[in-house]
């Protein structure tokens, strides 16, 4: 069997815009590889560097803590819960393309998606206790751009509270949030997701190469105490014929 990594992360850079209004990482040298040259050895030299960011920076994963006081920070996740997940991938076409122009025809069509929302519907009666749900709707083509922020599809509560019933470990998605973010402050995904201990990972990208099953998702933070939320090197293994 030969293995196939598939990176689903987008890449941090200095100024990098996520989520428009929140702060950009800055990166300052502390230590330069000139400065280096006089603590060591002739010919050895080292470069440290300084990042200043949010953790909601890039593809990055949302703990309980992030949405409640008493949930659970980075610093307890269980890796079984973050690592080599079995992935089942949703496919929502015909969205990239026409940002905050709304849902067309075709996308009206399609069973539990009406061109943003995503419905409990679209799940179907597939077995998915234990796995990682990731949307694909082709919304990370507009990633670092003004599109990005204006007409980005989402998972709606009705989907989120059938993603909880049917026991997932992780819900992803490659659009601006999992929330729908224009005109309400209400964020019922993030609430019924993280309070079932169902981790959130953001911001994906890639996902529109994946099969709807035989995919594994790992997407682990760092193991940061008090802290909610954290960029992922989010990334799928794919086993196929040697």
């Amino acid at each position: 069997m030969s293995r196939q990594f598939v990176d689903l992360s987008h890449t941090i850079t200095e100024g990098l815009v996520t989520y428009p209004g929140l702060p950009v990482p800055t990166f300052e040298p502390h230590l330069t590889r000139e400065d280096s040259r006089s603590h060591y050895a002739p010919g050895t030299e080292f470069r440290m560097d300084i990042i200043r960011m949010i953790g909601n920076t890039g593809t990055y994963l949302d703990s309980p803590f992030h949405r409640y006081e008493g949930g659970g920070d980075l610093s307890t996740l269980a890796l079984e819960t973050l690592a080599e997940l079995p992935a089942v991938v949703y496919q929502f076409p015909g969205v990239a393309g026409t940002p905050t122009a709304g849902p067309s025809p075709e996308d009206q069509s399609e069973p539990g998606f009406d061109g943003r929302g995503i419905t409990a519907d679209a799940f179907g009666t597939e077995d998915l206790r234990g796995t990682a749900v990731l949307l694909s709707t082709g919304w990370d083509a507009y990633f670092a751009t003004p599109e990005y922020l204006l007409g980005a599809p989402y998972l709606t509560e009705g989907g989120a509270r059938a993603l909880v019933e049917r026991g997932v470990a992780l819900v992803g998605i490659d659009s601006l949030n999992i929330d729908n973010t224009e005109g309400t402050g209400a964020r019922p995904a993030h609430s019924l997701l993280l309070d079932a201990g169902i981790h959130v990972v953001e911001h994906l990208t890639n996902l529109g190469g994946l099969p709807f099953r035989g995919a594994r998702f790992t997407a682990v933070p760092p193991k940061v105490a008090g802290f909610g939320t954290f960029p992922v090197r989010a990334f799928a293994t794919v086993d196929g014929p040697a």
